[in-house]
């Protein structure tokens, strides 16, 4: 990441997360910076994931949950 591109925020962090943190900065020589971009751009792409299988399923049955044990039991698994 070049100095111009980034932009400077402020996060609280738990304490132990802050530490857990530097650590792993240090044990991987990567700043802190990086590892909490690289965090953030994971979650994000889980979470494009995670859309992108909800509007797949929207059109499917819904299904009660009762209805559910009731095919786990028709199947066997019950």
């Amino acid at each position: 990441m070049a100095a111009g591109e980034a932009v400077r925020s402020t996060v609280y962090l738990d304490p132990d997360l802050h530490r857990a943190l530097r650590l792993k900065s240090v044990h991987s020589q990567r700043s802190m910076s990086d590892i909490v971009n690289e965090a953030l751009r994971q979650t994000l792409r889980e979470d494009e994931e995670d859309l992108a299988v909800a509007r797949d399923r929207a059109g499917e049955r819904a299904m009660t949950y009762e209805d559910f044990l009731g095919k786990l039991k028709a199947d066997g698994t019950l």
